[in-house]
């Protein structure tokens, strides 16, 4: 087997299942796709594919063969991320990943670090998909809470972020505020969908008020954060987000137990690059002031 391209091909069809997403991931024409397909289905002189009105579905053999272009796939990533972060100045591609609702506060340091580093590019990838430091898919992650690591990746600690107990003046003015703490069992609550949710407020939230207050459920941050400022219940927000924004009343301040821990995490290939060395010093010494917002 000579062709990689073709392989590539075939197998981004069989991820995604059709020519077109194929063809949008590889940056080539649909027909390219066609025709890697059909040549390899006739190098190796069998189906690959059952084509259908859906799209493309691989046969036994595509499967196994789907395997293997997996693992090189992978194994390419992994080198390109190394290649990537051999420099020895602060060039080329700086990829930073981090949940959606930290964006406020790293694109200005993003947007900083990168005026003093005019040359860099910076690739700022947000959402809750874990990216893999471990196959070159990013080159810092900053991540929330206390989660596994994969044991090739360096995690240090970042920042303490203090969460309170907000609502909306529309709330307030249909429901009231909590007298105090017992209080809150007579309240509405925004909260996760996911009543297992790892943050700390919403472990202690489980703990002190009943599932069925919690009457507005997302397992979106963004969705949760929009539906406190609609007043659809009490609910947490960051200190640093939410503090001095006109239109909400901390109900609760914040208390060492709801605080975010988060981490930074590198993978120990990259970890002592200039280019991610220079930037997770700068980073750190912005998120210092993090914490006192």
């Amino acid at each position: 087997m000579d062709n990689w391209d073709e392989i590539r091909t075939a197998y981004q069809v069989a991820r995604l299942g059709t020519v077109s997403g194929a063809a949008d991931v590889l940056g080539v024409h649909h027909a390219t796709v066609i025709r890697h397909i059909d040549s390899l289905e006739a190098k190796l002189g069998l189906k690959l594919f059952q084509r259908h009105a859906r799209g493309y579905t691989a046969t036994e053999a595509g499967q196994d063969l789907m395997r293997v272009a997996q693992a090189t796939d992978d194994q390419f990533g992994q080198l390109e991320g190394r290649m990537k972060g051999r420099g020895e100045d602060v060039s080329g591609e700086l990829v930073v990943t981090s949940l959606g609702g930290f964006a406020p506060l790293l694109a200005p340091v993003l947007a900083e670090f990168q005026a003093a580093h005019p040359d860099l590019m910076v690739r700022f990838l947000t959402g809750d998909r874990v990216f893999r430091l471990e196959y070159g898919e990013a080159h810092v992650a900053i991540r929330a809470g206390v989660g596994e690591e994969q044991p090739d990746n360096v995690v240090q600690s970042l920042a303490q972020l203090p969460s309170a107990l907000f609502a909306s003046g529309a709330y307030i003015a249909r429901w009231g505020v909590p007298k105090d703490e017992s209080d809150l069992v007579n309240h509405r609550f925004v909260g996760h969908d996911n009543e297992e949710s790892r943050a700390p407020f919403y472990q202690w939230l489980k703990q002190y008020v009943p599932r069925e207050n919690v009457t507005f459920r997302s397992t979106s941050d963004r969705g949760i954060a929009a539906a406190i400022r609609s007043g659809a219940g009490l609910g947490f927000l960051p200190k640093w987000s939410a503090e001095n924004e006109e239109g909400l009343q901390q109900v609760l301040p914040p208390r060492p137990e709801w605080a975010v821990h988060v981490r930074l995490v590198t993978h120990v290939d990259l970890h002592r690059t200039t280019k991610v060395q220079t930037f997770l010093k700068f980073l750190k010494d912005h998120a210092q002031g993090w914490q006192t917002k």
